[in-house]
Formats: C-alpha cells, sequence, structure tokens
C-alpha cells in the first residue's frame, strides 16, 4: 500500500494539493498587506501597528506553535495536521475581515499564524519520505510555487475585491476557498510509512527526544549556518514584502488596486524565478559539487541589497518594478537549498522537527522582527524628517492636515521614512551571506556523516 505512494501519478497529486495549500497559505497573508492602505485608514492605524500586525502578532504563534506541531508531526498523521491547519487559517482570514479595531484585527491575525503553524514542519516530513535526497528541493520548488502564485492571487484578486466591495470582503474572498482545499488534504492524500523512499523505518518506530533533536542541530556547522542564515535573510524578505504596497501607493500615488497589481506582479515574479532557480540551479549544480546549496544562496545574498537600494531610490514605475524583482529574485534563492540541506542531513525520525526548529527561528527572528522593525522605524524617521517635528500631530491617523501644503508634506515624509526603514531592513542579506559562506565550508564533511549514519540505521 505505502510503495503505491512512490508511483508518480500520486506524487504528482501530491505535489499538486500541497501547492493549493501552499497557494492559500500566502495568498491570506499578500491580502493583508495589499488591504494594509485601506484598512490603516478606516481603522485609524500607524505604520508601527501595521508591522505589529504583519509581523509580531502573525509570528507570535506562528514560530511558537512551530517545534510542538512539529513533534505531533513526527507521532501524529501529517496529513490530517495539515488538513486542519489550512482549515484553521481560513477561518482565522475570513473572521479578519469583520475586525473593527486594533485589538480585533491581532487577534485575527494571531489565530492565522496559529493555523499556518502546521504546514511547513509536516509538508517537509512529508516530501523527505516521498522523494529521495537530490530530488528533494525540487520537489519543494513545485510545492513552493504556491508562494509566488499565492501572492498573486492575494495581491491582483485580492486587490480588485477590496477596491470594488471593501477591503473586509477581499478577506472572505481568500480564506473561504482555503476551507475547500484543507477538505482535498483530508480526502485525497494519505499517509506514507516514515523513510519511505529509504526503505522505511517501522510505524512504531521511537520519536527521538527533542532534546536529541536539538543536539542533532548543534552537531552539525551545516545546519546552525543554514538555519541562521535563512532567519536572518527573512528580516528583509518579509520587511520588503509585508510593507511594499503601502509603498507604491505613497510613491507613485496608485489606488489600491493598481498598487495591488503592481505589488503581485513583483512579488509574482521574483518568488517563483528565486525559488526555481535557487532549488533547479542548485540540485543540478551539486552534481559537480555538493557545495552549491550553500555557494549559491551566499552570492545571491551578497548581491541582493544592491537591487533593493537602487529600486526604492527611483522615481519612475518600471525602473523601481525591474529592480525590486531583481532584488527578490536573488533573495528568494536561499529557500529551496536551504529545506533540501536540512532534510539531507536530519534523519527520517527528526525531519519534521528539525523542520519546526527552522520555522520556528525564521518566524521569530525574520517574520517577528522584519516587518514589525520596518514600520517602527518608518513612523520615527518620518517623523525626524518632517520640518518642525510635529509629524504625530498633524500627520497621524485620524488627523487631518489642515491645509496642502502641509498635507503635501506629510505625504513627503511618510514615503521617506517608509523607503529608508525598507533599504536598512534588506542590509539583513548581507549578514545571512555571511552564514551560508560557513554552512558551505562544513557541508561535504556533514554530509558525509549523515550518509554514514543512514547506511548503519538501515543495516541495524
Amino acid at each position: 500500500m505505502n510503495e503505491g505512494l512512490l508511483a508518480p501519478s500520486y506524487k504528482r497529486r501530491f505535489l499538486f494539493i500541497l501547492f493549493l495549500v501552499c497557494l492559500f497559505n500566502l495568498g491570506d497573508r499578500a491580502v493583508f498587506s495589499v488591504v494594509a492602505p485601506a484598512m490603516r485608514a478606516e481603522l485609524g492605524l500607524t505604520d508601527f501597528q501595521i508591522g505589529i500586525l504583519q509581523g509580531f502578532c502573525f509570528a507570535l504563534l506562528y514560530g511558537g506553535l512551530g517545534i510542538p506541531i512539529g513533534r505531533l508531526a513526527e507521532r501524529r498523521s501529517r496529513v490530517g495536521i495539515i488538513a486542519a491547519a489550512t482549515a484553521v487559517w481560513s477561518l482565522a482570514t475570513i473572521l479578519s475581515g469583520v475586525a473593527l479595531n486594533f485589538l480585533h484585527m491581532m487577534v485575527a491575525r494571531v489565530a492565522v499564524g496559529m493555523g499556518e503553524a502546521g504546514f511547513s514542519a509536516p509538508a517537509a516530513s512529508l516530501v523527505a519520505d516521498q522523494f529521495e535526497p537530490r530530488r528533494r528541493a525540487s520537489a519543494w520548488s513545485v510545492i513552493w510555487l504556491g508562494l509566488p502564485m499565492g501572492t498573486l492571487l492575494g495581491a491582483i484578486g485580492g486587490g480588485q475585491v477590496a477596491q470594488h466591495y471593501g477591503w473586509r470582503m477581499a478577506f472572505l474572498a481568500l480564506g473561504a476557498p482555503g476551507l475547500l482545499v484543507a477538505l482535498l488534504v483530508w480526502c485525497l492524500l494519505r499517509e506514507p510509512r516514515r523513510g519511505l523512499v529509504e526503505g522505511g523505518a517501522a510505524p512504531s518506530a521511537e520519536v527521538p527526544a527533542f532534546r536529541a533533536v536539538v543536539r542533532h542541530i548543534l552537531s552539525m556547522p551545516t545546519l546552525r549556518h543554514v538555519m541562521l542564515g535563512g532567519a536572518i535573510c527573512t528580516i528583509g524578505v518579509q520587511g520588503v514584502a509585508q510593507f511594499m504596497p503601502l509603498f507604491f501607493t505613497r510613491l507613485f500615488h496608485l489606488p489600491i488596486g493598481a498598487a495591488a497589481g503592481l505589488f503581485g506582479a513583483v512579488s509574482g515574479v521574483s518568488l517563483s524565478v528565486g525559488l526555481l532557480l535557487g532549488a533547479l540551479g542548485t540540485d543540478r549544480l551539486s552534481h559537480t559539487d555538493e557545495r552549491w546549496p550553500a555557494w549559491g544562496p551566499a552570492l545571491a545574498l551578497l548581491v541582493a541589497p544592491l537591487c533593493y537600494v537602487l529600486g526604492f531610490s527611483q522615481h519612475s514605475i518600471g525602473a523601481t518594478a525591474a529592480l525590486l524583482v531583481g532584488g527578490g529574485v536573488l533573495a528568494m534563492v536561499y529557500y529551496g537549498p536551504s529545506v533540501g540541506v536540512l532534510q539531507n542531513l536530519t534523519p527520517p525520525s527528526m525531519r519534521a522537527s528539525t523542520t519546526a526548529v527552522f520555522a520556528m527561528l525564521t518566524a521569530l527572528v525574520g517574520t517577528g522582527i522584519g516587518p514589525t522593525a520596518v514600520g517602527f522605524l518608518s513612523d520615527r524617521l518620518a517623523g525626524a524628517s518632517f520640518a518642525g517635528g510635529r509629524y504625530a500631530e498633524l500627520c497621524g491617523p485620524g488627523r487631518p492636515a489642515p491645509d496642502s501644503a502641509v498635507l503635501r508634506a506629510c505625504g513627503e515624509a511618510a514615503t521617506l521614512g517608509l523607503r529608508e526603514a525598507m533599504m536598512l531592513s534588506v542590509l539583513s542579506f548581507g549578514w545571512a551571506a555571511v552564514h551560508f559562506y560557513l554552512a558551505s565550508r562544513s557541508l561535504r564533511a556533514d554530509l558525509q556523516i549523515a550518509r554514514e549514519q543512514t547506511r548503519l540505521a538501515r543495516s541495524a
């Protein structure tokens, strides 16, 4: 029965359904970024509060529940966990559309994070059970194509719904289909035996204690540096992504539908090309040298900040979009190779937990700090650039400017503050590049250790 899960037809079904889960996972996040300008005006929110909702509140349970869910995925049905998680975050997205104030929205975003915490670790473990080591990054790249497609769906679809029917209806439009996807997961996917593609462990095999997982991670320099590099990189990725529609609205004075479309195009292209380039490119290059899954992200992340800083400095839509696409492609190269390295260096019984640790770090460090820091810095830098030092008094939410000159000055200060805050966030890529380079120095040795551990486990 389990061997049928390795058939090409089932693998295609598996990848397609997890692609749909990933699509609505990102669609639910993207729609928040798109409706942020309208929501900010109606609920009277500051940039810092928007950053908290997109960063800290989302990451709070997303990161905190990642490890418990990862541990649960070592013992229970991973398919069931993904189905339940998809239903939870979809319902929470729908509830975001009925929020009346900052507190209501905060509770809804925490619930979205709680649901989405149940996807990465179980899904990574399932991929590792059904695809051989050199195909795992490629398999993940197919699933993670849901990132750009979800961003496009949330941005363009959500933006059009928001423009014509209001921002609240946009949350409903993105949340409701996710409930149908949860049903597809439950009905059409089956739970494989642990380590199926590698010969399989018995279903009753003992799950290692979490301290053993931590010891395993700490024992391999490659794992430590890949996890740190990915988490630090996410500071810039999320800091830029969550505020991009608001930046377009301020800089180019675009209506919500047009800003959403531009955001969707930039994010969709950069995510899809970056994920495919990183996963397929390093999979192919690793046949010549096993260090490419670390070398590739290190090189890409060194160049990415330059593209972003130049892009934020432009005053034409075309030049800004082109440079931001370039920066986004380079910034996303790291993801597929990182997940592949984590799975290749980890025994089957620890894979969900190891991925959960990685997800926790990227959530708490990257998603938690990135948008929150950008929002905080945006308000502060806008205030510092405002003549007279009365930015909060004259330009804050619910405080209309007394005349057109002050209104124009408020807009210029807000745009400048957000631009500089986003520029600062992408400097994290250089720091992340250092960790991926350090990972490359130990990768071959750690892969050899992992192969030997697998050989001994099979012969035991």
